[in-house]
Formats: structure tokens, sequence, C-alpha cells
């Protein structure tokens, strides 16, 4: 899902890019200061009498694959439905819309935590019969988590290296019980030799996954090079936030082909792997839409309280994304015949610039 590439543009793009100089400023690439201005809106504080639109913003802020947003709102009167955006699918990762659903369970616990925190809480629901849209109803009670509320805006996926420090396990325990949701089991792993052969599982994915062209040209068009780029589109996997250098948009795709490898790749991913402190794996009961939008809210919560808990995560959903290698992880984890549905790495490391969000203007439905 959720994701999550480190495009590995390598010391001698960096090189050119500097040498570029010149080109950058003529191609109008922008600047990170406009870039992280434009951000910060999207990530400002939650007014204390919000209307619908600024819960929305906040939903928006949630985890979801290659940045795509695929979602639409629509708000009525005492709710907001939360609809899957088939225009933003992804048709090569994800072709059954795994994924979509995820991010949906992704913005709708958002939703909740928010509503919630102003008074608002009411019930999350799936209706499968309105194309799996998922809808929140406004109550009048409170069951506000603070911890969560204020770690919206501060969440992002970090695709990088973590520090190798290990979790308490009084930490782990809060991580598990942030995300316990009905329908929905988690697998913390923390042992090395587990961990290990999960990396194993997101290598031999990695490496089918590169080695498929329909895979890798949906992958190039969720890419986004410069800042100016980055703030146009408000979507897509930004360079500069998996520590690589901003380039000018008509560069990045021609130096991409050179760089952009699989062993590299693989290499990069059991680096990141083996400094993290451990991996979470997240599986439904069932697998149906309505569970994956439950697998979604669970990762939703459990990447809220890490964020609270000043830790970090990325996702490796690899080992999801292929077929054949589900079985191999489902047993791994001890919940042989089911799905997993979703992977992520945790542990400490430094902050990344955050992914751009539309505005909510462009999700209205």
């Amino acid at each position: 899902m959720v994701n999550r590439r480190s495009i590995l543009l390598g010391g001698g793009v960096v090189a050119v890019a500097a040498a570029g100089g010149a080109y950058a400023a003529l191609q109008n690439m922008g600047s990170m200061t406009d870039y992280n201005d434009s951000v910060a809106e999207t990530r400002a504080a939650l007014v204390e009498a919000p209307e619908a639109r600024d819960f929305i913003r906040c939903a928006t802020l949630a985890a979801n694959s290659h940045n795509t947003q695929p979602w639409r709102f629509k708000v009525h009167q005492g709710r907001i439905d939360i609809l899957p955006d088939l225009t933003r699918r992804l048709a090569a990762v994800d072709p059954d819309d795994h994924h979509l659903f995820a991010s949906l369970g992704c913005a709708a616990e958002n939703l909740a935590i928010a509503t919630a925190m102003r008074g608002k809480s009411g019930p999350i629901r799936f209706n499968p019969l309105d194309g799996g849209a998922v809808s929140l109803a406004f109550g009048n009670g409170s069951t506000g988590e603070a911890a969560l509320f204020d770690a919206i805006p501060k969440r992002q996926s970090t695709r990088g290296d973590f520090d190798g420090r290990p979790v308490s396990a009084d930490d782990l325990a809060m991580l598990a019980r942030a995300a316990a949701l009905p329908g929905v089991d988690l697998v913390l792993v923390t042992e090395r030799a587990q961990i290990d052969r999960i990396r194993d599982l997101v290598i031999a994915g990695n490496s089918a996954q590169m080695a498929d062209p329909s895979f890798l040209r949906e992958l190039k068009s969720w890419l986004r090079f410069s800042p100016r780029q980055a703030i146009e589109t408000g979507d897509g996997l930004f360079s500069a936030t998996s520590g690589n250098p901003a380039l000018p948009a008509w560069l990045g795709p021609l130096l991409l082909d050179f760089v952009f490898k699989a062993d590299a790749e693989n290499a990069t991913y059991a680096r990141q792997i083996a400094s993290s402190a451990g991996v979470a794996v997240f599986v439904a009961q069932k697998n149906d839409p309505e569970h994956w939008v439950l697998a979604g809210r669970a990762c939703q919560r459990f990447a809220l309280q890490a964020t609270a808990l000043g830790m970090k995560h990325a996702f490796i959903n690899q080992p999801v994304e292929v077929p054949s290698l589900r079985p191999e992880l489902a047993a791994l984890v001890g919940v042989s015949g089911r799905r997993p549905d979703l992977v992520m790495r945790f542990g400490y490391g430094p902050a990344r610039p955050f992914s751009a969000r539309r505005p909510v203007a462009a999700v209205l439905a």
C-alpha cells in the first residue's frame, strides 16, 4: 500500500544535479521552502470549531498507497461519506483494489479521531451497496484520544534508515492496544531471525515487481522530482521525501532509468529493514473490502501511536502485493490460510519532508 519507494538517484545523479544548477533554475523547479510552506498549510492544527471541510483535511493526511489519495468525500447532513476514487486506482500493484480500500480505512480513522476530539464522535460504517463507501455519522459524544489526534499532522511514512534502537515492551504493548480493532489481528515481529525472513520476502517481491514493465510504468507515473511538480500535483512520491535530491521534472525520469535497478533497491530495503526495531503485520479476519478497510483503520491507529511515541514507520508491502508470496508470509507470522493485508517496519529515526496533499476542494464529491 500505502507506500513507499526509496528511489535511489545515487551520487552520480547528485553531481549531475549540482552541475546542472543553471538548468534547474531555467526549468523553474521551485524551492523546498515553497514546498514546505505548502505542505504546512495542509497540516495546520484543527480549529476549535471545525466545519466538515476541516475534518476532511485531517482525513486526507492518512497513509495511502503511492500517495495517490484515492478518495472522494461527500458531505451530508449529519455524516461524511468517503468514496473510492477509481480514477486513482493502481491497476498493476493493486489489481483488486485492496490497498485502495485500506487507504479509505486509514482516512476514516483519522476522521473518527478528529471528530471525537471536537465532541462529534460517531460510528464508522461500510456500505457495500454504495460502491464501497465508508461513512462516519456525527454524534454528540466524545471519546477523544489526544495523543493520536495530535499525531495526525505529524505522521509520515519515513522511507529511510532508522537507528536500530529496540522498542521497549511497554511501548510495544501500547502499539498493540492502539491497533486493536475487532476483525483485525496484529502480529508484531521483533526477533531478528524472523525479521530477516520477512526481509527475504520483501526482496523477492521487489525483484518480481522490478521485472514487471507494467509495475514500473505505473510507479514512474506517480513519481515527482521537483518541488514545483509536487506542489502542483499535490500527490505522488516526491524524491525529497525519501532523502533524494530534487531535480527538474524533465530530468528526473531520464536519469531514473539509469539508476533505478533491482539490486540497488534490494540492498536499500535490506539495510533499512536491518535498521528497524521490528515489523508489524496486519491481517484481517476476512478477505473482502469491508475488512480491508478495517485493516487500514488498525494500521493508521498503529502509525499514529508510533508517531506519538516518537517512532517512525514505513511500509514494506511487497510480500502482500505479490500473490505468490502471501502464503509464505502468512505461515511465517502464524496465520496460515489467511491473506496478510499490510506490512510495516518501525523504529526510531530522523524525520523527512512530508508528502503533499491535494486541497480539500479537489477531493469533494
